[in-house]
C-alpha cells in the first residue's frame, strides 16, 4: 500500500502530461466529469483496500504455514520466479472477471469510461479486494512469503498504469511477451472482435497460450457494448450489482439464480442472452459469409458493434 501512496504524485504528473499532448493528438482526451468519476473510484478503492490487506495478508501467513517450499525471501532468483507466478494468478483472477458475472460485477466500473487515458487506469473496483484474494491464494502454500506477494501484487498494478494511453503506439518485439498499451487498448474496445480478450497483467504469453490474445487491428471503440448514463461512483461501482440482485429475483428456478450469478455476462435463463462468445461467433460467420471466392486479394473487413445487455463484457 506504501507503494501506491507515494506513486500518487507520479499519477498526477504523467496524467497533467497526458491531457497537454493529447490536446494536439486525435485522440479523445480527458472529459472533466468522466476523469473525476475515475479518481473518484481509485481513492475508494484505496479505502476499501487499506481495511482489506489486513485481513488478506493476515490470511496469507496462516496459509503460509502449510507451504510446499521454503523459498528465501532475501535472494533475486526467487522474486524472478514470483513475478511471472503472480501475474499467472492475476490472468485468470482478471479472466474470470470477464468469463464469470459474479466477478464481473466487480470488474465493469473499469470498462465504463467511453474515453481511454491514464486516468482510466484509477477507474478501480470498491468490490473486487472482498474475494480477489482467492485467486492469489495458491503463492503463500508454493512457499513465497505473503510480504512479498503483496509488494508483487503492487508492482502489476503499477505496470499496468501506463498501459491506460492512446499516446504509445506498437513497440515491436517487446509485444510478444509483455502487455503493452496496444494490446491494452483492445482489451478495453467494445469491438465484438475485442470482447474478453488479453488479460494479462505485466506478460501478455498467458493470453497466448491459452488462447485469449487478439492483436490491435483496428481503433478500439471504448466502453461497454451498452453504456451506462452516469458519472456517479456510487451507480458505477454497484449499477451490475443491482441488475444481477434484480435477475436473481425473478428468476423462475435455482438454475436461474445460479446462471444470473455465474454464468457469462449476458447470459439469460430463456436463452436469449448474448454473451461474448455468441457475439463472437455472429461476428464470425458475418464475416466468413461477406468474404468473396479470393479473400486474399481483399483487404480484411473491419468490425461492426453488436449492442448486448447491460451487463455484458468490455
Amino acid at each position: 500500500m506504501g507503494i501506491l501512496i507515494w506513486a500518487i504524485p507520479f499519477f498526477i504528473l504523467t496524467m497533467f502530461i497526458e491531457w497537454r499532448l493529447t490536446i494536439n493528438h486525435d485522440v479523445k482526451g480527458y472529459e472533466l466529469k468522466d476523469s473525476a468519476a475515475s479518481l473518484s473510484m481509485g481513492l475508494g478503492n484505496l479505502g476499501v483496500m487499506f481495511g482489506i490487506k489486513i485481513g488478506t495478508f493476515a490470511l496469507f501467513m496462516w496459509v503460509y504455514q502449510f507451504r510446499a517450499f521454503d523459498l528465501p525471501t532475501n535472494i533475486w532468483w526467487v522474486w524472478m520466479l514470483l513475478i511471472p507466478c503472480e501475474d499467472f494468478c492475476y490472468y485468470w483472477f482478471h479472466r474470470a472477471g470477464h468469463e464469470v458475472r459474479f466477478f464481473w460485477a466487480a470488474h465493469v466500473n473499469h470498462h465504463s469510461s467511453r474515453t481511454y487515458n491514464l486516468s482510466t487506469a484509477l477507474r478501480q473496483s470498491w468490490t473486487a479486494p472482498l474475494f480477489s484474494w482467492l485467486f492469489w491464494l495458491p503463492l503463500p502454500l508454493l512457499g513465497f512469503h505473503p510480504l512479498m506477494i503483496v509488494v508483487a501484487q503492487s508492482i502489476s498494478l503499477l505496470y499496468q498504469y501506463w498501459l491506460h494511453t492512446e499516446l504509445i503506439d506498437r513497440l515491436g518485439p517487446f509485444e510478444f511477451i509483455f502487455n503493452t498499451p496496444s494490446h491494452h487498448r483492445v482489451h478495453h474496445g467494445r469491438n465484438v472482435q475485442y470482447l474478453d480478450r488479453n488479460h494479462g497483467g505485466i506478460f501478455i504469453v498467458w493470453d497466448r497460450i491459452f488462447g485469449t490474445f487478439q492483436e490491435e487491428i483496428e481503433r478500439p471503440d471504448y466502453g461497454l457494448t451498452v453504456n451506462i448514463e452516469t458519472y456517479n461512483p456510487v451507480n458505477i461501482a454497484f449499477h451490475e450489482w443491482q441488475a444481477i440482485a434484480h435477475d436473481v429475483r425473478h428468476a423462475k428456478s435455482w438454475y436461474g439464480r445460479f446462471g444470473a450469478l455465474f454464468c457469462a455476462p449476458g447470459w439469460r435463463e430463456d436463452g436469449s442472452g448474448r454473451t461474448s462468445a455468441v457475439l463472437r461467433r455472429e461476428w464470425l460467420a458475418s464475416e466468413q459469409a461477406s468474404q468473396p471466392e479470393s479473400p486474399e486479394l481483399t483487404p480484411r473487413r473491419g468490425s461492426t458493434i453488436v449492442p448486448g445487455s447491460a451487463s455484458k463484457t468490455a
